[in-house]
Protein backbone atom coordinates (compact mmCIF):
# COMPACT_ATOMS: atom_id res chain seq x y z
CA UNK A 1 0.00 0.00 0.00
CA UNK A 2 1.36 3.12 -0.50
CA UNK A 3 1.40 5.86 2.00
CA UNK A 4 1.57 9.53 2.58
CA UNK A 5 3.27 10.60 6.18
CA UNK A 6 2.87 14.75 6.73
CA UNK A 7 3.41 16.84 9.49
CA UNK A 8 3.66 20.73 9.55
CA UNK A 9 7.22 21.16 8.37
CA UNK A 10 6.78 18.43 5.52
CA UNK A 11 5.79 15.21 4.22
CA UNK A 12 6.92 11.64 2.38
CA UNK A 13 5.95 8.76 0.48
CA UNK A 14 6.21 5.21 1.38
CA UNK A 15 4.59 2.04 1.25
CA UNK A 16 3.80 -0.59 3.84
CA UNK A 17 4.64 -4.09 3.31
CA UNK A 18 2.00 -7.38 3.60
CA UNK A 19 3.50 -8.19 6.81
CA UNK A 20 0.61 -8.93 9.66
CA UNK A 21 1.57 -5.66 11.81
CA UNK A 22 1.56 -3.67 8.06
CA UNK A 23 -1.78 -5.02 7.48
CA UNK A 24 -3.25 -3.92 10.56
CA UNK A 25 -1.77 -0.20 10.52
CA UNK A 26 -3.20 -0.20 6.82
CA UNK A 27 -7.07 -1.08 7.67
CA UNK A 28 -6.56 2.12 10.67
CA UNK A 29 -5.69 4.75 7.92
CA UNK A 30 -6.02 7.47 8.08
CA UNK A 31 -4.54 7.80 11.42
CA UNK A 32 -2.95 10.69 13.15
CA UNK A 33 -0.14 10.82 16.19
CA UNK A 34 1.93 13.15 18.36
CA UNK A 35 5.33 12.87 17.21
CA UNK A 36 8.20 12.35 19.44
CA UNK A 37 12.12 11.83 18.71
CA UNK A 38 14.63 9.82 19.93
CA UNK A 39 17.70 11.09 18.31
CA UNK A 40 17.59 10.66 14.64
CA UNK A 41 14.23 8.89 15.22
CA UNK A 42 10.42 9.66 14.72
CA UNK A 43 8.01 8.04 16.62
CA UNK A 44 4.21 7.96 17.33
CA UNK A 45 1.81 5.59 19.23
CA UNK A 46 -1.04 4.18 16.87
CA UNK A 47 -4.08 2.04 18.36
CA UNK A 48 -2.27 -1.00 17.72
CA UNK A 49 -1.63 -3.99 19.35
CA UNK A 50 0.75 -6.09 17.78
CA UNK A 51 3.26 -9.33 18.39
CA UNK A 52 6.76 -9.29 16.94
CA UNK A 53 6.96 -11.08 13.47
CA UNK A 54 9.15 -14.46 13.16
CA UNK A 55 11.83 -12.39 12.13
CA UNK A 56 12.34 -8.68 13.88
CA UNK A 57 15.39 -6.41 13.53
CA UNK A 58 16.69 -3.88 15.95
CA UNK A 59 19.39 -2.34 13.27
CA UNK A 60 17.21 -0.94 9.80
CA UNK A 61 18.34 0.92 7.07
CA UNK A 62 17.44 4.82 7.36
CA UNK A 63 13.72 5.23 6.29
CA UNK A 64 12.55 2.16 7.44
CA UNK A 65 8.87 2.27 8.47
CA UNK A 66 9.10 -0.03 11.48
CA UNK A 67 6.49 -1.33 14.28
CA UNK A 68 7.27 -0.93 18.11
CA UNK A 69 5.59 -3.82 19.94
CA UNK A 70 6.35 -2.75 23.17
CA UNK A 71 5.76 1.09 22.33
CA UNK A 72 2.26 0.29 19.78
CA UNK A 73 3.98 3.07 18.08
CA UNK A 74 5.30 3.52 14.40
CA UNK A 75 8.84 4.41 14.51
CA UNK A 76 10.80 5.53 11.73
CA UNK A 77 14.61 6.21 12.12
CA UNK A 78 16.53 8.82 9.31
CA UNK A 79 20.16 8.43 11.23
CA UNK A 80 22.17 6.97 14.41
CA UNK A 81 19.76 7.09 18.06
CA UNK A 82 21.02 7.09 21.16
CA UNK A 83 21.96 3.35 21.29
CA UNK A 84 23.19 3.53 17.70
CA UNK A 85 26.69 2.12 17.39
CA UNK A 86 28.21 4.20 14.73
CA UNK A 87 26.46 5.99 11.87
CA UNK A 88 23.78 2.49 12.46
CA UNK A 89 19.99 3.19 12.59
CA UNK A 90 18.98 0.94 16.24
CA UNK A 91 15.99 0.88 17.93
CA UNK A 92 15.27 0.60 21.50
CA UNK A 93 14.46 -2.81 20.97
CA UNK A 94 13.64 -5.48 17.91
CA UNK A 95 10.88 -4.24 15.37
CA UNK A 96 8.39 -5.08 12.83
CA UNK A 97 9.89 -4.05 9.54
CA UNK A 98 6.44 -2.72 7.61
CA UNK A 99 7.81 -1.12 4.55
CA UNK A 100 10.30 2.05 3.41
CA UNK A 101 9.95 5.61 2.87
CA UNK A 102 11.12 7.11 -0.42
CA UNK A 103 13.26 9.53 -1.14
CA UNK A 104 15.68 11.32 1.44
CA UNK A 105 14.17 9.83 4.74
CA UNK A 106 16.87 12.95 6.44
CA UNK A 107 13.78 14.86 5.94
CA UNK A 108 12.18 13.86 9.21
CA UNK A 109 14.74 16.07 10.74
CA UNK A 110 12.32 18.89 10.62
CA UNK A 111 9.84 16.78 12.71
CA UNK A 112 9.46 18.75 16.03
CA UNK A 113 8.35 16.15 19.09
CA UNK A 114 4.66 17.38 19.62
CA UNK A 115 3.92 17.87 16.04
CA UNK A 116 0.62 16.01 14.88
CA UNK A 117 2.24 13.46 12.16
CA UNK A 118 -0.60 12.12 9.93
CA UNK A 119 -0.34 8.39 7.74
CA UNK A 120 -2.76 7.92 4.98
CA UNK A 121 -3.29 6.19 1.76
CA UNK A 122 -2.40 7.50 -1.28
CA UNK A 123 -3.52 5.91 -5.15
CA UNK A 124 -5.81 4.38 -4.31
Amino acid sequence: MRIRISWPGGALTGHLNDSHSGQQLAELLPVSGIAQTWGCEVYFTVPVEGRLDDAPQQVVDAGTICFWVQGSAVAIPYGPTPVSVGNECRLVTAVNVIGKLDGAPEALASVQAGDTLRLEPIGE
